[in-house]
Order: structure tokens, then sequence, then C-alpha cells
């Protein structure tokens, strides 16, 4: 069986890039059983409430929804657990740290195959206020009325 090639997302948390500052971003593996895995390959996640935590030099991802594989027995796995997560231990460490320093997380962005690995893509990132998910919103609806208007202008 031949992989696939390049990079298929399955799921990506767009809500995080507007409750969040990112400020950095890192790429690791997750450790899956293969029902979790077949789950993936159809598609179906969700990041929603995922968040990953640093305990004693490991990284966790927590409260990602990979439902249970349809066709699993009693092998299926639990559709909220703790996964591991695969990163180099100066990483794990530069997070710790950052988790330290007031209000800082790291969120999940998105799971994605890259050549048939499954990775996930994490981010160090700071909560927004109230008003900064406001002007965030207001630059996005500034930025939408001015290609429209870009594109009448184009077609006139």
């Amino acid at each position: 069986m031949a992989r696939e090639r390049g990079r298929q997302v399955v799921a990506s948390n767009r809500k995080a890039r507007h409750d969040y500052h990112i400020e950095d971003v890192f790429e690791a593996g997750l450790v899956l059983t293969g029902t979790e895995v077949k789950t993936l390959r159809l598609g179906r996640a969700s990041l929603v409430d995922g968040f990953v935590s640093v305990d004693r030099g490991e990284a966790w991802l927590e409260g990602v929804h990979i439902p249970e594989y349809t066709e699993g027995t009693w092998t299926n796995h639990t559709p909220r657990r703790k996964r591991k997560l695969l990163l180099h231990a100066r990483e794990i460490e530069e997070l710790g740290r950052e988790v330290q320093a007031k209000g800082r997380t790291i969120v999940p962005l998105a799971i994605y195959f890259v050549d048939g690995r499954a990775k996930v893509e994490i981010a160090l990132a700071r909560g927004k206020k109230e008003y900064d998910k406001r002007q965030t919103l207001r630059e996005k609806q500034e930025n939408r009325e001015a290609q429209a208007a870009m594109s009448l202008r184009r077609h006139e």
C-alpha cells in the first residue's frame, strides 16, 4: 500500500485564533491506538475543548474528542482520553516554563497527517480580553469590506 504524501488536515481549531493571541507554534507527534488512527483517517475529531498540559517532563493532549471507531470491537478507545505528545525534551521544558508565566496556555490548532503519520500543531498562546476579540472582528469586517470594494472596482 502506497503512503499518501503531503499534509492532510483532519481537524482545525479556528476558534483558538479568535480566543487567543498565538505566540509560538510547534509540531508534535501523537501517540495513538489503532482505532484512533482509523477514526482520524475518516476525518472525525474535535479540538474545541482541547489543551496541552506538561507533567513531569512529558506533554499531554487533553480534552480532544476523537469519536469511537464505528467498526471497532471491545478494543475501541475512550473518546476523550489523555494522549501523549512527542516533542524534544528542550521543547517540553520551554513550554513548561512559559506556561508557568501568567496567562499563558498551550492550545491545539490542528490535527493532520504528514506522510502517513499523525501530527498535532500546538501553540503557546495568551488569552484575549473581550475588547481584543471585538477589535479582531472589527478588523476582519473592515478587510472584507475593502476586498469587496476592490473587486467591484476591478469589474467596472
